[in-house]
C-alpha cells in the first residue's frame, strides 16, 4: 500500500490532508507520464510561437494517428491526434469524405475537438484507490493502493458475495461513457468486458432498456410488437411535411457527419416544411423549424387526441390503413373479448369509460396549445401526403411516457404514413449501419434468466427480495442470454409473475456516472448508497474522478481511447454507414490500465482466465471483429487496411421503416398477438388487473396501465403544477452542447463556452423579480440547486429547463444558505444538476426514469 492518504474536501471534521483537486493535480509523485499535467506548455496547448504550421495542425509533430470520440451522443466521430514526444499536441477533424450526403465528412463537434482537455484533465484518475475504513461513501477519504491489492480485495469480496447470495447479487450499472467502442465498450452491459468476465463465473443480474429510452422501449411491444425505427432523416426529402415531437438532432446528434448534417442538408436541398413540437425552442426548432408549437411537458398524448378529434370530425384520417393494418382504433377491429366502447375512436368521441370528448378545447386546456392552432395543425398534418412524423426521447421520459410514445406512433398510423417513403412510424429516425459482429462482446452468454428495469437497481439494493413482476417489473428474459424482457403474459394471455430472490450486493460501474448524477433524486440515491450494509461492494472504473466515483469503495483508473486501439461502429449518419478503427496514440498515463487487462487479471483470480481471453490478446479480438464483420459484407476493408484509412464509409441510400409490412402484412406480420399494429392492447388490459402500485412508495396519480395510448394525468404533471402554490413550474432537462450527458462535464473550455443556466420564460421571471444572468435557486422537496438564470422567450411559460448532466456538487447550509422555502434537510447543489430535483418514482409500465415529470419553484438568490 502507498503511504499516501487522500482526503476529499466535503465532509465537516474530515482528517486534514490535500483536497480533492490538489491530489488529482499531483504529478511529481509518479514522474514520467504524470508530469504531463504540470504545465500548459508540456501539454502542447496553444501558446505564442508554439511552432504550429500555417496550415493544418503542428508542422513538427512526430505522427498523426486515427482515434475517436466514443461518448453516448448518438454519433461517432473520428479524430486525428497529433503526437509529439509522447504527448498529444493537437486534435484534428476528419479530412476524408466530402460535403455530399452519403459520403460526408464526419467532423467532430466542440466536445470531440476538446478531447485533449479530457485526456489531460486535473480530474484524471491515476492509480487504484480504496475508501478509507471507517468513512462513508461520498466522504471522499481515500487510500492509494497497488493494483495487486485492489484486484485481490475486490475479487475476494466477490467470492464472499457469491458464496452467500449467488450470482444474481451482482449488477452492472448503466454507463455509456465508452458506448462507441468494442473492446472498451461500457454499454450495453452484456457487451462489456466485465459482463464477459461475470458470464464465465456464473452470470449476473441484468437490466432491460436504458436511461434514454425506458418508456418507449416498453411501449413498443404493445403497439408494433418490437422496437422499430422511423425512416431516416434524408428520406424526409420525399415528404410534404416533417413534424418532430421533442426531437432535437441539432443538439442531441451534434456530429458534423451525423443527424446535424443530415437534417440540414435534407432541409437545404428539399425545403421540406418542418414543425417542431417542444416546450423549448431548441436549436432544431431555430435552424430547421418553420413553425414551433410550444407544448406543456408530458401532454403530447393529449395534443394528439385533440388532433385526431379534428381528423375524425372532418374525415381526414386514413381509414383504409386503420382497417387493414391496425387493431382497436375502431370498435369493429377490437380484439375478441374487449369491452364495448374500448376503441380509440370511442375514447376520442367521449364514448369511452371517462365519458369526455377529446375536443381541441379539451386538449388546449391541458397542453397550452390554442384550440384553433390544434385544428390548423391537424389539417396540415392530415393533408400532407406523405408526412414524416418522428419523436425524440424527451416526450417518453415522463410518468406517462409510455402513452406519449404510443400516441405519437398512432398519429403516424391515423395519417397512413407508416412504411412509405417520406413517411415514418412516429418513432425516432433510423439510419443505415454496417453489419458489425463483435465476437468478444457476445461470445459468452449470461446464464441468469431474470432481468430488471434499468431504473430499478436502487430498489433492488434496498428491498430486492420483495420485488416481483407485478410490483416492480421484474421479468424473465425473452431467451437465454438475451438482454431483453419477455412480455409478462403467457400463451393464454394471462399475466405471469416472477420475483427476485436476493438483493443487489455488488454494483460495478464502468465508464458511467449513474451511481449518482445521472439516475434521479441525487440526495436519495446518496442516502441508499451510503448504507453499506445493503450494497456491500461498489467498484468504479473510469478515467475521471466523476461524481459516481465519490461513492465507490474502490476506484480503478482506466485508459482513454487515445491510450488503446479499438473498433468503433458509426451511428446516425442517414444514408451513410461507416466505421472507425482507432490506433493507440500514447502510452497509458500514470498507472492506468485498459478494461481488457483489468478483467483479465480479475479472471485469473476467479479461475476463469482461459474462458475469458480464449488465449487471445486485445489485438486478436479486434482483428476477429473485422473478420467476422467482413463475412457479412466482403466489400469492407481488412483490419490492416481499415486501420490505415481510419474511417470507412458506404452510401446505402435512405432507410424506409416497415416497408415490407406495408406491402404485405400477411406475409410480414408484426410480432404482436394479432400480427398487426395494436392501438388497443389486450395484453395491457389484462396486465392492468394484476399490476400493483403503492407497495414500496406511495401510489400517485398516473400509476396505472391502460390499453389505449390515451392521455393520463400524473403526479407532478401539467395539472399538478397548475394547482401547486409551492411548486408551480414544470422542470425538464435538455441535452447540452457542453456535455454528452455528464461526459465532458469537467472540461474547462466547454464549461466556459457553455454556462450552466436554467431557462425561464419572461413572464415567469418577471413575476419573481428575476433578470437575465441573476443567480437563482430552483427547489422542491427533494433538493435545491443554485445556478444562473437564462431569461428567454425560447421556453414555454410555466416550464423551466436545466441542461442535464452537470456534476452534482452538494454544499451544506454552513457553506450555502438555502432559500427559506426549500427543504433544509438537503444540501444546495451549486453545480445545478437537474437530478437534484427529479424523482426516483418510476413510470407505471417500464418502471423507468420519469425525470421530466418534476415540478419546482425558482427564487432569486
Amino acid at each position: 500500500m502507498s503511504n499516501t492518504t487522500l482526503a476529499g474536501p466535503r465532509t465537516a471534521g474530515a482528517a486534514c490532508g490535500p483536497d480533492r483537486r490538489t491530489f488529482l493535480k499531483w504529478s511529481a509523485v509518479t514522474g514520467g507520464a504524470a508530469a504531463l499535467v504540470s504545465t500548459v506548455t508540456d501539454l502542447g496547448m496553444p501558446v505564442p510561437h508554439a511552432g504550429a504550421a500555417q496550415g493544418e495542425g503542428m508542422a513538427d509533430a512526430d505522427r498523426t494517428v486515427w482515434s475517436a470520440c466514443t461518448v453516448n451522443c448518438g454519433s461517432r466521430c473520428p479524430l486525428r491526434l497529433q503526437v509529439k514526444d509522447g504527448t498529444i499536441v493537437r486534435v484534428l477533424p476528419d479530412n476524408t469524405g466530402d460535403d455530399e450526403l452519403g459520403s460526408q465528412q464526419v467532423r467532430a463537434c466542440v466536445r470531440g475537438r476538446a478531447i485533449r482537455h479530457r485526456i489531460y484533465n486535473p480530474d484524471r484518475l491515476k492509480r487504484p484507490m480504496k475508501r478509507k475504513p471507517g468513512t462513508k461513501r461520498g466522504e471522499e477519504q481515500w487510500e492509494e493502493i497497488s493494483w495487486e491489492q485492489a484486484l485481490d480485495e475486490i475479487t475476494d469480496k466477490m467470492k464472499g458475495i457469491k458464496a452467500e447470495y449467488g450470482n444474481e447479487a451482482f449488477y452492472i450499472n448503466y454507463g455509456t461513457g465508452t458506448l462507441g467502442s468494442t473492446m472498451a465498450s461500457s454499454w450495453p452491459p452484456d457487451a462489456t468486458a466485465f459482463a464477459r468476465l461475470m458470464n464465465t463465473w456464473g452470470g449476473y443480474l441484468d437490466h432491460y432498456s436504458d436511461y434514454s429510452t425506458t418508456e418507449i422501449t416498453s411501449a413498443y411491444p404493445y403497439f408494433y410488437g418490437t422496437w422499430v425505427n422511423g425512416n431516416s432523416f434524408d428520406d424526409a426529402a420525399n415528404a410534404k411535411l416533417q413534424v418532430m415531437f421533442g426531437n432535437n438532432p441539432l443538439e442531441t446528434r451534434m456530429s458534423g457527419g451525423g443527424q446535424l448534417m443530415v437534417t440540414q442538408a435534407t432541409k437545404r436541398e428539399s425545403g421540406v416544411r418542418t414543425i417542431v413540437v417542444d416546450p423549448r425552442y431548441s436549436e432544431t426548432a431555430a435552424v430547421l423549424g418553420d413553425d414551433w408549437v410550444p407544448v406543456r411537458p408530458g401532454t403530447d398524448a393529449a395534443l394528439i387526441a385533440g388532433l385526431i378529434h379534428v381528423m375524425l370530425e372532418e374525415n381526414l384520417q386514413d381509414q383504409a390503413f386503420l382497417d387493414k393494418y391496425c387493431v382497436g382504433f375502431d370498435e369493429h377491429t377490437l380484439p375478441e373479448g374487449a369491452p364495448a366502447n374500448a376503441s380509440y375512436r370511442a375514447y376520442i368521441e367521449g364514448n369511452g369509460p371517462d365519458g369526455v370528448e377529446k375536443t381541441p378545447a379539451w386538449a388546449a386546456d391541458i397542453t397550452g396549445v390554442p384550440a384553433q392552432r390544434i385544428r390548423q395543425l391537424a389539417r396540415e398534418i392530415a393533408g400532407a401526403k406523405p408526412c414524416a412524423i418522428t419523436q425524440g426521447w424527451g416526450p417518453q421520459r415522463h410518468a406517462n411516457g409510455e402513452n406519449n410514445a404510443r400516441a405519437i406512433f398512432l398519429l403516424a398510423c391515423v395519417t397512413g404514413n407508416v412504411g412509405v417513403p417520406g413517411g415514418g412510424t412516429g418513432a425516432r429516425e433510423g439510419a443505415q449501419a454496417l453489419p458489425f459482429v463483435k465476437p468478444f462482446n457476445t461470445g459468452v452468454p449470461n446464464p441468469s434468466e431474470k432481468i430488471i428495469s434499468v431504473f430499478s437497481w436502487l430498489d433492488a439494493i434496498d428491498h430486492g427480495p420483495e420485488m416481483d413482476t407485478f410490483n416492480a417489473g421484474v421479468c424473465e428474459k425473452v431467451a437465454p442470454g438475451v438482454r431483453a424482457n419477455k412480455v409478462p403474459v403467457d400463451e393464454n394471455g394471462e399475466p405471469t409473475n416472477i420475483k427476485l430472490d436476493v438483493p443487489i450486493k455488488m454494483v460495478w460501474q464502468y465508464g458511467g456516472n449513474s451511481l449518482v448524477n445521472q439516475t434521479g433524486d441525487n440526495n436519495r440515491s446518496v442516502e441508499i448508497l451510503q448504507d453499506d450494509t445493503k450494497c456491500e461492494l461498489v467498484v468504479v472504473c473510469d478515467i475521471q474522478y466523476t461524481v459516481s466515483a465519490r461513492y465507490a469503495d474502490y476506484i480503478l483508473p482506466g485508459t482513454s481511447t487515445a491510450e488503446e486501439s479499438d473498433v468503433h461502429p458509426g451511428e446516425n449518419a442517414g444514408p451513410m454507414a461507416y466505421g472507425i478503427i482507432s490506433e493507440q496514440a500514447i502510452e497509458p498515463l500514470y498507472e492506468c490500465r485498459s478494461i481488457f487487462d483489468i478483467c483479465t487479471e480479475m479472471a485469473k483470480r476467479l479461475g476463469t482466465e482461459p474462458q475469458f481471453t480464449e488465449g487471445k490478446s486485445r489485438e486478436d479480438w479486434l482483428r476477429e471483429t473485422i473478420e467476422a464483420t467482413r463475412e457479412n459484407d466482403p466489400d469492407l476493408p481488412t483490419y490492416d487496411e481499415w486501420k490505415k484509412i481510419g474511417i470507412f464509409r458506404k452510401n446505402l441510400g435512405p432507410f424506409v421503416s416497415m416497408a415490407d409490412f406495408r406491402e404485405d402484412p400477411g406475409a410480414n406480420p408484426l410480432p404482436t398477438p394479432s400480427g398487426k399494429i395494436e392501438v388497443y392492447s389486450d395484453r395491457l388490459a389484462k396486465m392492468s388487473e394484476k399490476w400493483e402500485f403503492g407497495v414500496f412508495r406511495p401510489e400517485l396519480p398516473g400509476d396505472k396501465l391502460v390499453p389505449l395510448p390515451e392521455y393520463v394525468e400524473t403526479w407532478e404533471g401539467a395539472l399538478a403544477a397548475r394547482e401547486s402554490a409551492d411548486h408551480p413550474l414544470q422542470v425538464i432537462g435538455h441535452h447540452y452542447k457542453a456535455r454528452t450527458h455528464s461526459s465532458y462535464g469537467n472540461v474547462d473550455w466547454l464549461k466556459e463556452a457553455h454556462r450552466q443556466q436554467v431557462w425561464i420564460s419572461l413572464p415567469d421571471a418577471a413575476s419573481r423579480g428575476i433578470e437575465n444572468g441573476d443567480e437563482v435557486f430552483v427547489y422542491n422537496d427533494r433538493g435545491t440547486v443554485r445556478l444562473e438564470a437564462k431569461v428567454t422567450e425560447r421556453i414555454a411559460p410555466g416550464t423551466i429547463s436545466i441542461p442535464q448532466g452537470a456534476w452534482y456538487d452538494p454544499r451544506p447550509a454552513s457553506e450555502v444558505t438555502p432559500p427559506s422555502q426549500a427543504n433544509a434537510d438537503h444540501p444546495v447543489d451549486t453545480a445545478g444538476s437537474v437530478n437534484s430535483l427529479t424523482s426516483l418514482h418510476p413510470s407505471p409500465l417500464a418502471k423507468g426514469n420519469a425525470v421530466h415529470t418534476t415540478i419546482a419553484n425558482v427564487v432569486k438568490a
